[in-house]
């Protein structure tokens, strides 16, 4: 029970970030990619504040005895780029460029705008679904 909170109160608070800085916005994340055009840098000082934010969290993170709310730290182990990470990669760029979302603004948007943002939620977990298929088919 404490993690699904935790969990819910840190969504929370990341869609609220979110929508505070804009990012629900798909003209404003596509105003950020229009680097030649009316280029817009909110989508910058977003990322640089959670640059700083994660800067000082792997600055703290070894210094704890462990998390506060599991039991273990959950930190990456694998460094390898594969051809799946780096296709997966290209079709969210080519995606968050086109939609002008991505998948955390674009459930934050569900709140704000929400038969914009239900095409985009819709269309992320039809695509999610076609990939799990085919990784079920490959398997």
């Amino acid at each position: 029970m404490r993690t699904a909170i935790t969990s819910l109160i840190s969504g929370i608070l990341f869609g609220a970030g979110l929508a505070l800085g804009g990012m629900t916005d798909p003209a404003r994340v596509r105003g950020f990619l229009d680097i030649f055009g009316d280029w817009d840098p909110t989508l910058a000082f977003v990322m640089g504040g959670a640059v700083i934010v994660m800067a000082i969290a792997w600055r703290i993170a070894p210094r704890m005895a462990g998390p506060l709310f599991t039991g273990e730290f959950h930190l990456p182990t694998k460094s390898d780029l594969t051809p799946r990470l780096i296709g997966g990669a290209a079709l969210f760029g080519i995606g968050w460029g086109i939609a002008g979302l991505c998948p955390g603004p674009g459930i934050a948007a569900l709140v704000i705008e929400p038969a914009a943002a239900a095409i985009f939620v819709v269309a992320m977990l039809a695509g999610m679904a076609v990939v799990r298929l085919f990784e079920g088919a490959s398997s």
